[in-house]
């Protein structure tokens, strides 16, 4: 049974995901979160300790955690330092992967899991050929790069399809950035179905949302009671604003595609700021378009870059020629259970070559002589059933 890693390594959390097969099959909203393949979310931090081997998600009390590296569009110098070795970003996201990937596989599923890691749309051919190098470095080459919204329009395909042929708009609103893209979904889909140009912007995520509720709550707030100097009404006001103002880059990115909401079937939300149900209100309310939200859109990408692998490690499977386990239990049937297990049809068809012959009850030493595969059966006991 072919099993999917999704890998989504995001500037402020890191999220893993199995999928096996049928775990996406049920009928929309019919899945409950017991039901859901298992998901990992921790911090996009690396600690390494003295022998050089890494650890993540972990603040240290003392030491130093290394972040702010998943990124790779931001400009910035190596962050680590390893021994004799000297870590660039693309470096410390396949150390992320690695240490991800050897953790999911003390689970026996996922030991010959296909593996997808994900990766901002926005990315260059030279950032997707850094990361690719990276991973190349450690022994990853097996592992798929699958662009975000990508991954997010093939779990939005697995868990609501059938779905027609048109576009959907992706709205990722992450801890550090919102990005938006246009991709098409449905029967027909070319291999890139990004259309346009996706833009991000940090002015929209989580953390800008973090700052505006900072400079509301005032300078003489400490921060230990920003949670409680904006709550309620006020911090609902301060989020329908915040989505609201970012639908600038929403515009921004159907013009540059040359199309308009009503060319959009749907809105996809994902990403872990965008769980407050003020998002999706605003989205819908001023888009006017249906708009779609997983139970926990944080996971909505991984989960999708999941089944992505489940898919192609189940191609890979048949192309070698590896039985379903269904027909692997049945090889185990000996001859004799397999001529117990002998057909209607082919009773049937054997009763009238017996009726034209004109065989009669005092033929039952005859028998018929059936290919070498099956087994030798007495007309006349055929007869009498």
């Amino acid at each position: 049974m072919a099993v999917g890693l999704g890998l989504s390594i995001g500037t402020v959390n890191t999220v893993s995901a199995l999928a096996e097969e049928g775990s996406a099959k049920a009928p929309p909203g019919r899945r409950s979160a017991a039901e859901r393949s298992p998901a990992i979310t921790r911090r996009t931090t690396l600690t390494f300790d003295s022998t050089g081997m890494a650890r993540v998600g972990m603040i240290p009390r003392h030491g130093r955690a290394i972040t702010e590296f998943a990124d790779l569009t931001q400009r910035t110098t190596l962050r680590a330092r390893v021994g004799h070795r000297a870590l660039s970003s693309a470096d410390l996201v396949a150390v992320v992967a690695e240490c991800l990937i050897t953790e999911a596989r003390r689970d026996r599923r996922a030991v010959e899991a296909g593996i997808a890691l994900t990766h901002p749309a926005g990315y260059t051919d030279d950032h997707v050929a850094q990361l690719r190098a990276a991973l190349d470095a450690v022994a990853l080459g097996h592992v798929a790069l699958v662009a975000e919204p990508v991954a997010a329009a093939t779990w939005l395909e697995a868990t609501r399809g059938p779905i027609m042929p048109g576009l959907a708009l992706v709205y990722d609103l992450g801890g550090s950035t919102l990005d938006v893209t246009l991709v098409r979904v449905g029967a027909g889909c070319p291999r890139n179905p990004i259309v346009g140009v996706p833009l991000r912007s940090p002015k929209f995520g989580g953390r800008a949302f973090g700052a505006l509720v900072a400079e509301r709550a005032g300078t003489g707030v400490a921060a230990a009671s920003l949670s409680g100097a904006v709550t309620g009404t006020t911090a609902d006001a301060l989020r329908t604003e915040h989505v609201r103002r970012s639908l600038e880059l929403v515009y921004r990115c159907l013009g540059m595609a040359d199309v308009t909401m009503a060319d959009v079937d749907c809105v996809l939300v994902v990403g872990g700021a965008a769980r407050p149900i003020e998002v999706s209100q605003v989205l819908a309310g001023e888009l006017a378009r249906p708009v779609i939200t997983a139970p926990d859109p944080e996971r909505t990408i991984a989960d999708g870059a999941a089944i992505m692998a489940r898919r192609s490690a189940a191609a890979v499977e048949e192309a070698a020629g590896v039985p379903h386990r269904r027909k692997h239990r049945g090889s185990h049937r000996s001859a004799a259970t397999r001529a117990l297990l002998l057909s209607r049809r082919t009773r049937r068809r054997l009763t009238k070559v017996a009726i034209a012959a004109g065989m009669s009850a005092a033929c039952g030493a005859f028998a018929l002589a059936l290919p070498a595969d099956s087994v030798v059966v007495g007309l006349s006991q055929l007869a009498v059933r």
